[in-house]
């Protein structure tokens, strides 16, 4: 008679519901705290600009609990969207509170920065992917193309920090959150590529000589120049040679030779989003410096600014 199968203990686990139990039952260690608060400033950044954008309001009105008394955004205001970019945008918005409850509930919370989001800053950041002055200046809020194109400056370097944070962290409700933040990242990143990159033969008006992919590909090579650590970053279309398996030049998800997410560290991401190329020198989005323990240590200034609440 056959003997009746017994599953492993790991195998049991797998069948049910429940992911199975933590090898490590700590839930945040101390030194998860500030690498994961260090991603609030991203956080931040982007609640700010999709709010706005889609209902020219911002935190201070959807969840100003959350700001934690820090200043609110400079030159923020209502993007002209058509009604599918709206509802997109609208949405990453309302997604973008339940990330800094999560990160808050988690690891607490630090002062919401000042943030840069008006259209001279992105006229300055386009200006100096192009190599020249556009004329007009860019405005990411005069149409949905400028909009994601704007978009697509900020939200990717989410992913390379969540990509580099992981690796450093050991709690078991650090890693879930991170985990859950960079799935969520990655998906609001790979729709804003995906529109982009139906439109990526098209001019971008009024500027028609430069392509929709013309302007991501100067985009990118400006952040991996500023970030000082090599190619992390790459446009809509590549060099079949760079594409997925050396066979393919479209590249709506950027990643590496192994079709992986690239990983940037703080000081990177705050030599990009400071437009600086130095960690130690603040401007671009956050004219007076990033928040939390990290930012304010390569800035050589307090970090007091923590909040355990």
């Amino acid at each position: 008679m056959e003997s009746p199968r017994v599953c492993s203990p790991i195998l049991l686990v797998l069948l049910l519901c429940k992911p199975p139990p933590t090898h490590t039952p700590v839930a945040v260690f101390p030194h998860d705290v500030d690498p994961v608060r260090f991603a609030l400033n991203l956080e931040f950044t982007e609640a700010e600009f999709f709010l706005h954008a889609a209902f020219g309001k911002g935190l201070d009105h959807f969840a100003p609990n959350l700001t934690l008394g820090g200043p609110p955004p400079v030159g923020a205001r209502k993007a002209n969207l058509d009604e599918l970019t709206w509802r997109i945008i609208a949405e990453f918005g309302y997604q973008e509170i339940g990330h800094l409850r999560a990160i808050r509930k988690t690891v607490a919370g630090i002062p919401r920065p000042l943030i840069d989001l008006s259209s001279h800053n992105f006229a300055k950041v386009m200006d100096e992917a192009v190599g020249y002055r556009l004329d007009p200046p860019f405005d990411p809020y005069v149409s949905s193309l400028n909009f994601l194109l704007a978009v697509y400056v900020i939200p990717y370097l989410g992913i390379n920090g969540y990509t580099g944070t992981n690796p450093l962290i050991d709690g078991y409700a650090t890693k879930r959150l991170v985990a859950g933040l960079l799935a969520v990242e990655s998906g609001q990143d790979a729709v804003v590529r995906g529109l982009l990159f139906e439109r990526r033969r098209d001019a971008v008006p009024p500027y028609h000589g430069v392509t929709v992919a013309e302007l991501t590909d100067r985009v990118s090579a400006l952040r991996n120049g500023l970030g000082r650590c090599g190619v992390k970053d790459e446009g809509l279309v590549v060099p079949e040679r760079l594409g997925a398996e050396g066979r393919i030049c479209t590249n709506v998800l950027s990643a590496d030779a192994d079709s992986l997410s690239y990983s940037r560290t703080p000081a990177e991401l705050l030599r990009i989003l400071y437009l600086t190329g130095d960690e130690r020198v603040p401007g671009g989005f956050f004219p007076e410096g990033a928040n939390g323990r990290i930012a304010r240590m390569l800035l050589g200034k307090p970090h007091g600014d923590e909040h355990g609440v």
